[in-house]
């Protein structure tokens, strides 16, 4: 049996919820907790900035007002990718 998926998925990433340690995003069912102490750069800026998350591949996700774009793999093992995750402090 060969099952395949038929047209684009619809579902797109989302900013679920931002507080004073961090942000949370929901994509494909999944909800990631990003802090402000692994992710900094999304500690001091407008709101509207964070919310505007695109998705352009599975599992990899784009903030284009702050050029931030990380994997899933970054946000949920940001220990594994100390310079991807606290980049922002360098510049």
């Amino acid at each position: 049996m060969n099952l395949e998926m038929l047209g684009q998925n619809t579902s797109q990433a989302e900013v679920t919820h931002i507080s004073s340690h961090g942000i949370w995003i929901l994509a494909n069912n999944e909800e990631m907790f990003l802090s402000y102490q692994d992710f900094p750069w999304f500690q001091d800026v407008p709101i509207r900035q964070i919310l505007n998350i695109q998705e352009p591949f599975p599992d990899h996700f784009y903030w284009p007002d702050l050029d931030v774009d990380l994997s899933k793999e970054i946000i949920k093992n940001p220990e594994r990718f100390p310079l991807s995750s606290r980049a922002k402090l360098i510049s």
